[in-house]
């Protein structure tokens, strides 16, 4: 983890079906901290976020430190150590669970991957219990996990997580949320995108606020907590 201190976007721009959805927004993510970025659905959260993964053609620069991932795919960013936990608690159905965290191993060594599947029992032992189970029949809490643990296993720099709570319980949800934490204080940078946003600035340091692809806030979480009116005009403006 050392040497790189953050991941910063600057002037980011992305369009989408021929309509410019980003506009512009500079922003960084510190190294051992969790930033949450909040908005109205539509505001353009998981436009931003995959396209810094890679996953949208943007404008602008996203740096990890000092290396510059323009024209990197997404496996170069994962490996170059941004991690992307997508939308929707995808997993390979097909494989069981162990194997799911098993193909995300970046380093294919014996070694590296007992440790990695170690780590990953260690903050999820619930998936422990269902390692030789198909991930197809795990719940979507189960799935979400199986999705956190395979950007633990890849050993990043940085994780974003889009939308961590999106149809879970929230017994599940304080067990991603404790997932995040231990993340953070292992010194892994957290972009967090999260549709409840007490949780969100409960868990952040750092928090942006996206109103119709326009960054409208960057400062602490706890100022906006203090200033709810900020993020309420943002939802009710998209």
């Amino acid at each position: 983890m050392s040497g790189i201190s953050e991941v910063s976007v600057e002037n980011l721009v992305v369009e989408r079906g021929g309509k410019r959805v980003i506009h512009d927004i500079s922003f960084s993510v510190a190294a051992g901290k969790v930033t949450t970025l909040l908005g109205a659905n539509g505001a353009g959260k998981s436009s931003t976020v995959m396209a810094m993964a890679g996953v949208l053609p943007r404008g602008g620069a996203v740096r990890l430190g000092d290396i510059a991932l323009e024209g990197f795919v997404p496996d170069r960013i994962r490996r170059a150590g941004l991690a992307l936990v997508p939308e929707g608690h995808r997993v390979l159905g097909q494989l069981s669970v162990e194997d799911n965290i098993l193909v995300a191993a970046l380093d294919p060594s014996t070694a590296a991957r007992r440790q990695g599947l170690q780590r990953a029992y260690e903050i999820f032992p619930e998936l422990a219990e269902r390692r030789h189970q198909s991930a197809s029949d795990l719940s979507g809490g189960q799935k979400q996990m199986v999705a956190m643990a395979q950007a633990f296993v890849a050993k990043p720099r940085f994780m974003i997580v889009d939308e961590l709570s999106l149809g879970l319980a929230p017994a599940v949800v304080k067990r991603l949320a404790e997932a995040l934490k231990i993340a953070a204080a292992g010194g892994i940078g957290v972009l967090l995108i999260e549709q409840f946003a007490n949780l969100a600035l409960d868990l952040a340091d750092r928090a942006l606020v996206l109103e119709r692809g326009r960054l409208v806030f960057d400062g602490p979480a706890a100022t906006l907590k203090a200033r709810p009116d900020i993020l309420h005009g943002a939802y009710l403006a998209s």
